[in-house]
């Protein structure tokens, strides 16, 4: 039987696997994770798909039990700003939209909507987010009860099996050095092995297997199952293994951050439950809330801006908090490891794959891979069949992310830059451009996006296409000979559930108050 593990690296990626195995399979499993005392989790504030709450769920922990913590608050959307022009902004929201008739509510806004605001008419979390508001009242409930129904209702599904059912309403923003510190207590004392030492080689055996990992004070140490989190760098898969890596660089050019921990009163700021990406002249700035700080950084291609100029753009935009904080350069390999899971090496995170975070995916990359590798984890024959199919579910989730990323830049209308003029003549992954074709006449739906799951459905492409203001979009023809009625009681449904839940929910920052 193989169930001894070695996680190489510790950080966001490598305890979320550990303790995501020690409540998987027990003390069936013997996990060891090794990670060196000087190096840090890069994050600097994470944003989260509402899947993640499901992670929380399989380890047993509610909400109170981590988010303070955490420093963590709610995550209802992404807004973003600019991307059409300057002052413009809108909402893609974690809400799924409503369908009339067997049509969705955003083919009804393009018929006939009822203002010029598809993310106010169609969804309720619009306003909640604009009043900064929690999707929770200080009781603990949630705003609309169906949402906590369905998700008793899908608890113990994976993330794939989820596609399609009710959204949840939110995900989180959390400091994730301190949930990497909050899992590594939660794994130890459920009997994960703990080593803080350097890893300095990696010994194969004559198949070209690992055999072992050997650290400065603790030798080798060996194992059955080795997973890479050791970041960018894929010291296990990408070196002693030597996998290739494919760049998305052709069509996602941002390769670097510029990142800053900016301490502020949020109080006085208030906490706007929502990921903020803010279009600069080569790239974006993200900004998350978290109880006592603000996370920010910019994202930036270093062919159209320098890394100086792109740190004092992101200081002018905070303002003056940002003064003493210091800047934390990052250069991002932004692609997949051509398999994430070679021979009896499993890369989770950084050394697996990564995009730039539009769409706070990096969590999620991680979520889904730990989900794969406990359902494809190995026996004692090693069938080829389950690497293969782990190899392809990460590399799909990974490929469809690209998709959805890039229909960002093709659909901006910006082009006030060069930056911005080059996002509508770069190359496009294969498949897309014919599929934006479909969708400028036919929205998308469940047959006409990327074919196979990848964490982001119909609805999302249709947000940013309708948010990014550079697409021409029809709604379908069969609306001209079908009675609006339903659909204008939809809208109207909408602005009255709005008003209802806005005279009953605090300020986000009350709540999390009240949960401290």
């Amino acid at each position: 039987m193989l169930n001894k593990v070695v996680i190489v690296g510790g950080g966001t990626a490598g305890w979320m696997t550990a303790s995501y195995l020690k409540a998987a399979f027990g003390d069936r499993v013997d996990v060891t994770l090794v990670e060196s005392g000087r190096v840090g989790t890069i994050g600097v504030g994470e944003a989260t798909f509402s899947d993640i709450r499901h992670f929380f769920q399989f380890l047993g922990l509610k909400e109170k039990d981590w988010m303070p913590a955490c420093n963590a608050t709610y995550k209802l959307a992404v807004r973003f700003e600019n991307w059409r022009e300057k002052g413009h902004y809108f909402y893609h929201p974690f809400e799924q939209m409503r369908s009339v008739n067997g049509f969705p509510l955003a083919d009804w806004w393009l018929q006939d909507g009822p203002s010029d605001r598809f993310d106010k008419d169609c969804f309720v979390m619009a306003s909640v987010i604009d009043a900064g508001l929690s999707p929770r009242r200080l009781d603990g409930t949630l705003l609309d009860q169906p949402f906590d129904e369905a998700a008793e209702e899908m608890q113990g599904l994976t993330m794939s099996e989820h596609q399609g059912k009710t959204q949840f309403p939110y995900a989180y923003h959390f400091e994730a050095s301190l949930l990497a510190r909050y899992l590594t207590t939660y794994s130890v004392e459920r009997g994960v092995r703990h080593i803080i030492d350097d890893v300095q080689d990696v010994s194969l055996d004559e198949r070209g297997w690992i055999a072992s990992v050997r650290t400065a004070e603790h030798g080798d140490l060996t194992g059955d199952v080795f997973v890479d989190c050791t970041g960018f760098k894929g010291l296990l898969l990408n070196k002693a293994l030597a996998e290739p890596f494919v760049s998305y660089q052709d069509t996602l050019p941002n390769d670097s951050a510029v990142a800053l921990q900016v301490p502020m009163d949020m109080e006085k700021r208030g906490i706007r439950p929502c990921t903020t990406a803010t279009a600069q002249d080569a790239g974006w700035i993200w900004t998350i809330p978290l109880m006592g700080r603000v996370g920010t950084g910019y994202v930036y291609a270093r062919d159209y801006i320098e890394p100086d100029e792109a740190e004092r753009t992101l200081r002018e935009f905070v303002g003056p908090a940002a003064a003493d904080v210091e800047a934390n350069h990052i250069r991002m390999r932004i692609g997949r490891s051509r398999r994430s899971w070679v021979n009896n090496c499993v890369a989770v995170g950084l050394a697996s794959g990564f995009v730039e975070p539009l769409e706070s995916t990096g969590i999620f990359f991680i979520h889904h891979a730990i989900e794969q590798l406990v359902r494809y984890f190995p026996g004692p024959g090693w069938d080829a069949a389950h690497r293969d199919q782990y190899n392809d579910s990460v590399a799909h989730v990974m490929d469809g992310v690209r998709e959805f990323l890039v229909l960002h830049y093709v659909g901006a209308k910006r082009s006030d830059t060069q930056y911005w003029r080059d996002t509508k003549t770069r190359t496009v992954p294969d498949g897309l451009a014919g599929r934006i074709e479909q969708w400028t006449t036919q929205l998308p739906n469940s047959e006409t996006i990327f074919p196979y799951y990848h964490g982001l459905p119909p609805y999302s492409y249709m947000c940013i296409m309708l948010g990014t203001g550079g697409l021409e979009l029809k709604p379908s023809p069969a609306l001209a000979l079908t009675d609006p009625t339903a659909a204008q009681r939809e809208f109207a449904a909408i602005r009255e559930k709005t008003r209802e839940v806005m005279g009953t929910l605090p300020t986000a920052y009350d709540y999390f108050s009240r949960m401290r």
